[in-house]
């Protein structure tokens, strides 16, 4: 699973603004565009609307709508849900959100035989630390190991219970997913019809009013998305910081050293982050099982 630096290999080439501003496309309809970041990952949004007041109305809600489930998601926010959770072992009355992502959590470990956990953090945590100075300490990652069990959540609307002393979860296998879900749909119930959302991963409002669709270059070659969201998993961009393990199999507790690429298209983003992450990290057999459910769930995937 990837966390902190998770490989994003997706480039936006619909659009060409690397900041906030109006420009005319082909069919003389005003575009929007943002980039800033998101759970620490660059992010972009491109809205086209006839009306450039409402577009930019609806860009402020959707910002403001990143930074709250920031509070949420982050592990770099002391105050965050996830902080909270992780520090105390309880949180109650957790938020709506955190409750969705960790239900969707639970049922992508089920189906990769937990080749996605989010409880792999306290590992993710060791190898980080240990990663520059060689080889970790065998006792450390086997103290890490022990506590990952995607069971032993317990989450209900009262509270979520981590079961063990010193477990802890990260989200940054699916959160982005799901916060690039939910500003999708804050855009459409806004009544956007047009639209590309890059939040840590990328779904498509619509077509591309100037083309016909919204072209997003991967590792798997270009794709062409509309009212479709496309998540990319695998090794660590060029350039990455080589100390951070980037991809971990919860069930060796090791960090991958040569994964390989996933790309899933799936309806919604939270979805293909989950199974992107699943996909690399599963063994075949693992693997297997989750590309023959795939069809019915309405997902494609490609593995190089």
């Amino acid at each position: 699973m990837s966390y902190l630096r998770r490989r994003r290999v997706l480039q936006i080439t619909a659009a060409a603004a690397a900041c906030v501003g109006l420009s005319g496309s082909r069919t003389e309809r005003p575009v929007l565009r943002w980039v800033g970041s998101a759970l620490g990952a660059q992010a972009s949004l491109t809205l086209d609307h006839p009306d450039a007041a409402r577009a930019r109305r609806l860009l402020a809600l959707a910002l403001a709508e990143i930074d709250r489930l920031d509070r949420i998601f982050s592990l770099q926010r002391r105050d965050s849900s996830v902080s909270r959770l992780n520090r105390d072992g309880r949180l109650a009355r957790p938020p709506a959100d955190l409750v969705a992502v960790l239900e969707l959590a639970a049922r992508v470990s089920g189906l990769s035989g937990g080749a996605f956990d989010v409880t792999v953090q306290p590992l993710w945590r060791v190898l980080a630390e240990t990663a520059r100075d060689g080889a970790p300490d065998r006792r450390e990652v086997a103290r890490a190991a022990a506590l990952i069990d995607w069971r032993a959540v317990d989450v209900a609307r009262a509270a979520v219970v981590l079961a063990r002393p010193g477990m802890a979860i990260t989200l940054n296998g699916i959160a982005q997913g799901y916060i690039t879900d939910r500003v999708a749909d804050l855009l459409r119930d806004g009544g956007l019809d047009h639209a590309l959302v890059s939040l840590g991963e990328t779904r498509a409002i619509g077509s591309n009013p100037a083309s016909g669709h919204w072209r997003v270059a991967t590792a798997a070659g270009p794709l062409e998305l509309c009212d479709e969201a496309v998540a990319v998993s695998g090794p660590p961009p060029l350039g990455g910081n080589p100390a951070r393990p980037n991809l971990i199999d919860p069930r060796a507790a090791v960090s991958l050293a040569a994964p390989p690429n996933a790309v899933v298209r799936a309806p919604r983003a939270a979805v293909a982050d989950a199974l992107s992450t699943a996909l690399v990290v599963a063994d075949d057999t693992a693997r297997e099982s989750i590309l023959a459910v795939l069809p019915s769930l309405g997902v494609r995937a490609w593995l190089g």
